[in-house]
């Protein structure tokens, strides 16, 4: 898996546990220490470690290990580090505070939504027999 294909995995993760506003930031152009951050929010310590756990395991299960973690003692801003990819697990008003996107401005940002979430509209019924005359 290279690391773009890990940042968009990643971002599916990440709304398994109903994580928000989801942005991919590619930074390969601009430095050597990452390809791609990943940043994302959450309205609760318990969902930041919920969202950051669920990452971890999954890919763990997967043979993916993480290289280095902070932020699991305050669980405002947690960091998980896979190298090539760098995940930002945010309280609201922590990632407000930090402004990631702003500091890396640079960077190419790509907004990620939720395909589960993207209502679907059923196929429209087919109409059986004839059409009724209208009366005049």
């Amino acid at each position: 898996m290279n690391s773009k294909q890990l940042a968009n995995k990643i971002a599916e993760l990440i709304f398994n546990k109903k994580g928000f506003d989801v942005k991919i930031l590619d930074i390969s152009l601009l430095t050597t220490m990452t390809d791609y951050f990943v940043i994302c929010s959450a309205d609760s310590d318990t969902q930041v470690k919920a969202i950051a756990d669920e990452v971890d395991k999954k890919l763990r299960d997967e043979g993916i290990r993480c290289w280095h973690t902070e932020g699991y003692k305050s669980l405002s801003w947690v960091l998980l580090d896979y190298v090539d990819v760098v995940v930002h697990v945010f309280k609201k008003d922590a990632r407000e505070f930090y402004n990631l996107e702003k500091l890396w401005g640079d960077a190419n940002i790509i907004n990620v939504e939720d395909t589960a979430l993207t209502p679907s509209l059923p196929p429209a019924p087919k109409k059986r027999g004839r059409p009724k005359k209208i009366q005049p």
